[in-house]
């Protein structure tokens, strides 16, 4: 076995080829991000189970058990791929936190001699040392080696060559070769995030959710906005810049209980440096998927009329729909800071977010656009309990509320309905009567 003298002399050897070493190969910059996108928004409150009121029983609801059951299923698969994107791109495996040292072992091997040991083996002893090494707070073990000698007590431990296999060339490759990995590790996972978004955008179309992107300068207060519009708890705004670092995605409710996705987009930043403007375009491609932006100015900020004009300039170079362009809601927020404040500019609302002031005429806005933007319409249909009408409307349509008349077998159903899925309806059931609300 290694005297403790003889592993301690290792160490700081180790130790001081590492630290010689350590400037030449600096650790790859982690960043984090976040896709959070939750298709599987809450029930609206006071709806009963998405509208659907007591009385209207032997009719099938949006897709039944299995569906919750596959959409549960799709969560727990999504937080799984969450963690494990979020322990990649946390900090590099190489960066050293206060206090912490990276080692690497190195064995004097006794071959031959009264020294050698019979009872026991080189590779026992080294397993041993990097034991001991582990027990030690903040300590990593990157890499160990093995190296013959004939005596361990020499001033001079290792041969002519092995001095330069420990302080250099094999340490740096062993850190280029986990940073390489790592890179190509981060390349693959954004790949398949944005093989992702794909597959989401796909199915907020199919599920007919509209999508209402939130824009804005960085700590204007989008997420304290968006946090106020869907009541999401988990949500916890924060008064730094560049608090957000990925676009997430919130579900939330219209005053009508139509199902929505509001878009966290990252903060813009005045004279973004110019090696960082390809990556901050792309991470707003989720904008021109959208229904609606909303665009958010802290109204405080002394130079709130160029940040406008910056967010419009930047819009305009994503080359997005102009119906997009033209429906733009503008905010103005953190108005409880300014006393008796009035919008002076046109088709604005003055909202303070943190206090909740203005936001149900925000809400209001948002969903006469919503409605003018996905082209569909708040309607009340009178529906045969007996028929297949109801469990139609809820398959193809927003079941707003049921009211059953049990005297006659009918019920009045209030929903929310596109032109393709009314024009088929029509087509289905002609004798139904329509009543717009």
């Amino acid at each position: 076995m290694l005297s403790r003298s003889l592993l301690l002399r290792c160490r700081r050897a180790a130790v001081a080829a590492l630290g010689a070493a350590r400037w030449q190969c600096r650790p790859l910059p982690a960043r984090p991000l976040s896709a959070a996108a939750r298709l599987g928004a809450p029930r609206p409150p006071g709806t009963g189970g998405g509208g659907r009121r007591k009385g209207a029983a032997g009719t099938g609801g949006h897709g039944g058990e299995e569906e919750e059951e596959e959409e549960e299923e799709e969560e727990e698969e999504e937080e799984e791929e969450e963690a494990e994107l979020e322990e990649l791109l946390g900090p590099s495996p190489l960066a050293l936190e206060p206090g912490a040292q990276r080692v690497f072992i190195v064995h004097p091997a006794v071959k031959w001699g009264p020294r050698k040991s019979p009872l026991t083996t080189a590779e026992l002893q080294i397993a041993e040392a990097v034991a001991l090494v582990d027990t030690l707070q903040n300590w990593t073990v990157l890499d160990k080696i093995i190296i013959p000698t004939k005596n361990p007590d020499k001033k001079f431990v290792f041969g002519k060559g092995n001095f330069q296999v420990l302080t250099g060339e094999t340490f740096l490759e062993t850190q280029n070769r986990i940073l390489k990995e790592r890179e190509l590790k981060i390349r693959n996972a954004l790949e398949k995030l944005r093989r992702k978004r794909s597959l989401l955008r796909t199915q907020r179309r199919k599920r007919e959710f509209p999508v209402i992107s939130v824009m804005g300068y960085t700590n204007c207060g989008k997420t304290t906005l968006i946090k106020a519009l869907t009541g999401e708890a988990g949500l916890q705004p924060r008064d730094q810049l560049f608090a957000t670092l990925d676009i997430t995605a919130h579900a939330g409710y219209l005053p009508s209980h139509m199902a929505v996705i509001y878009v966290d987009t990252i903060g813009f930043l005045t004279d973004l440096p110019h090696n960082l403007v390809e990556s901050f375009s792309a991470t707003l491609e989720e904008v021109a998927y959208s229904d609606l932006i909303v665009h958010v100015r802290d109204i405080t900020h002394p130079e709130t009329i160029l940040q406008k004009a910056t967010v419009l300039s930047v819009l305009k170079n994503l080359n997005l729909p102009s119906r997009l362009l033209d429906s733009i809601v503008e905010v103005h927020n953190k108005v409880d800071l300014i006393e008796r404040y009035k919008p002076t500019e046109e088709n604005t609302l003055a909202i303070s977010a943190l206090h909740g002031h203005g936001l149900e005429e925000l809400k209001q806005e948002i969903e006469k656009k919503i409605l003018t933007a996905t082209g569909k319409k708040i309607l009340t249909i009178n529906v045969n309990l007996e028929g297949p009408q109801l469990s139609w409307l809820y398959k193809e349509a927003t079941v707003q509320e049921v009211e059953v008349m049990p005297e006659d077998g009918t019920a009045r159903v209030k929903v929310i309905i596109s032109s393709s899925a009314l024009g088929k309806y029509k087509n289905l059931f002609p004798n139904s009567k329509i009543f717009m609300s």
